[in-house]
């Protein structure tokens, strides 16, 4: 995928996040699934806007991997999961597809979840 995203950046988000007091990981649990769902659903959106892949947005969902960690994408088992490779491009030619957008779009709300989750434990 073609993410402008810091992963460094990420990687310390997730550490710190593995670190957070028992009581928090159920309400960080809801804070990232909601916001998978978020990007999920933009990711849909933009599918559904290219032309022959009518199926790939239903091909596209998101698992949550811990409490802290979702996977969103083009899922491959279902009807035209494998067309994919259009967020990725291929040699010959770039993406069609991102998912910056969506998670650009989720990320200011996103932000502002986890702090309220803090802060209602807190």
């Amino acid at each position: 995928m073609n993410l402008d995203i810091d992963a460094a950046a990420v990687e310390r988000l997730a550490d710190d996040l593995a670190d957070i007091p028992d009581e928090l990981h159920d309400e960080v649990r809801k804070v990232v699934s909601k916001g998978a769902l978020n990007i999920k659903n933009g990711m849909q959106r933009d599918a559904r806007s290219v032309g022959q892949t009518r199926h790939l947005s239903r091909a596209i969902d998101y698992d949550m991997n811990s409490d802290t960690e979702a996977e969103i994408g083009p899922n491959l088992a279902k009807t035209q999961g494998p067309l994919g490779i259009l967020y990725t491009g291929t040699s010959r030619h770039g993406p069609v597809l991102s998912v910056n957008g969506p998670a650009d779009r989720e990320e200011p709300r996103f932000e502002l979840a986890l702090i309220r989750a803090v802060e209602t434990l807190l």
